[in-house]
């Protein structure tokens, strides 16, 4: 019989993780297998409808993830089995899924990729009911990793160049949320993370110090700092246990002194979990450097977010190494990702595909009909202006080096702004890529560093406006003339729009 923890590993290699869905997606499929609608063909996007709160950008992640997903899935005899128990499905259908494996195209942004809001970062292809079963593990993977490679290049930029290590183990929403977290936290931009298993699945330098624990285990503080220094070559010594100014600064100064006497070369290191960090970092740098000691390293914990970051550093706080758990690994004050995975086209029997469209009373929820491209502009210096929503069919852009684009019309999403980034653009690009044709990977997949470095240099393009902590602007995201006019003619089609009125 599989145990919880047989689970687990099988999650974190990604492996027979078919039922890992809603159950609708099972009943939806059995009704799609009954009524003979399983091989009609169908497009979905990914895309999401808000940013969190005061950021300008998000970070895409997750895709590597949700691929390995894709490639593995099998429906087991064990799930085949517990699926039988409930009573919902025939026996005819359950053979079906014996022998279910899933044939998808798909194209999407790298991961790495700075996206914003309603432009798709996601299209999969495929029979209807192999792209119904994909959207709880396209929503799962993506959603999370996402917003947490968003919070880490947030707190990162709050950071600058100093240290940033990912330190949410113990706090992470269990243990997946720990291992997605750290991996997704690292591509957003910390250098490190606490998390072992993080370290050994993934390839992310692992850093920490010690724990309280250590040192109430000794007789006296200094006794601890010396026990931990001789096991370990370059010490970090937590320094607040008992009191901070008079025991804990005093003592490692001590001890580095020590060490210095002995012919050890070590950087002094000392960790701050507790207390007025400015005023404790400030101590602790005047200390150091009055015992001659020029470059100590000072890392900073406890509940830090990017706002206290940022504030610290305004306060002069010498801290160059920054631990942060909690508030990256959860994303606390924006726990979610509101992404959505809509159908927007289908085709039945090799024909023309027709799109579809979901309205809604709420704007933010009505989608943008039909298969797509995204298109994103540049200046000539590579700083992204604006990005165009296009049908797939409609006419690649071709701009001529060192000359400007033609201006676009748009019925939608637009602005004076828009239009001018677009005049001024000096080349463009397609975001979506494809990654996966008939449920087999395209191409080489990156490293993690790779997808690492993809962000940093896409978050470093930004103008400086986009990547402001508060107020940041809003980057420019619009529909062609085309799509937004076939977006309007299918919302006045729409059953019931015209006897309320016409559309807006």
């Amino acid at each position: 019989m599989m145990t919880e923890f047989d689970v687990s590993q099988r999650w974190a290699r990604r492996e027979d993780l078919a039922l890992l869905t809603d159950y609708y997606q099972l009943t939806m499929m059995g009704g799609y297998w009954k009524t003979g609608r399983n091989d009609l063909t169908a497009c979905f996007n990914y895309t999401f409808r808000e940013l969190p709160p005061h950021n300008g950008f998000a970070i895409t992640a997750g895709l590597e993830q949700l691929l390995e997903i894709i490639e593995r899935l099998r429906f087991t005899p064990q799930d085949l089995h517990y699926l039988s128990r409930l009573g919902t499905f025939d026996d005819a259908f359950l053979d079906y899924l014996r022998e279910f494996r899933l044939t998808c195209t798909i194209e999407a942004a790298p991961e790495g990729t700075v996206v914003f809001p309603h432009e798709p970062i996601l299209q999969v292809e495929g029979p209807l009911i192999e792209t119904q079963l994909l959207e709880t593990a396209v929503l799962n993977t993506l959603n999370y990793q996402t917003l947490i490679a968003t919070k880490a290049a947030r707190i990162r930029l709050a950071c600058e160049d100093d240290n940033l290590v990912e330190f949410g183990l113990r706090r992470a929403h269990g243990p997946d949320g720990a291992l997605s977290g750290s991996r997704a936290a690292y591509i957003g931009g910390s250098n490190s993370t606490s998390n072992m298993l993080a370290g050994k699945a993934f390839g992310i330098p692992v850093q920490g110090t010690h724990a309280h624990s250590w040192v109430m285990s000794f007789e006296n503080e200094l006794d601890a700092f010396r026990a931990y220094a001789a096991c370990y070559q370059e010490p970090i010594l937590l320094v607040d246990t008992y009191d901070t100014l008079t025991s804990g600064l005093p003592n490692a100064v001590t001890l580095f002194n020590e060490l210095r006497a002995a012919g050890r070369t070590v950087r002094p290191a000392v960790r701050l979990d507790s207390g007025d960090l400015a005023r404790l970092s400030k101590a602790a740098h005047r200390m150091f450097t009055e015992a001659g000691f020029e470059d100590p390293l000072i890392v900073a914990s406890n509940e830090l977010d990017e706002d206290l970051i940022a504030d610290l550093k305004r306060q002069g706080a010498p801290i160059n190494s920054w631990g942060v758990g909690t508030h990256l690994i959860t994303s606390s004050d924006h726990p979610a990702m509101g992404g959505v995975y809509k159908l927007v086209a289908v085709r039945e029997n090799g024909g023309a595909w027709v799109p579809r469209i979901k309205l809604s009373s709420n704007p933010a929820k009505m989608t943008d009909p039909g298969r797509k491209r995204v298109v994103r502009y540049y200046d000539g210096a590579g700083r992204p202006l604006a990005d165009l929503i296009r049908l797939a069919d409609e006419a690649p852009d071709r701009i001529d080096p060192g000359q400007p684009a033609k201006p676009v019309p748009f019925a939608e999403r637009h602005d004076l702004s828009f239009l001018r980034a677009v005049w001024d653009a000096a080349c463009c690009e397609d975001l979506l890529h494809p990654v996966m044709q008939d449920g087999k990977r395209v191409g080489m997949s990156p490293t993690l560093d790779e997808i690492r470095e993809r962000a940093r240099a896409q978050v470093a393009a930004l103008p400086e406006e986009l990547r402001r902590l508060r107020n940041p602007e809003i980057y420019a995201v619009g529909l062609s003339p085309q799509l937004a006019a076939e977006k309007v003619r299918l919302v006045r089609q729409a059953p019931g729009v015209l006897a309320s009125g016409p559309a807006a």
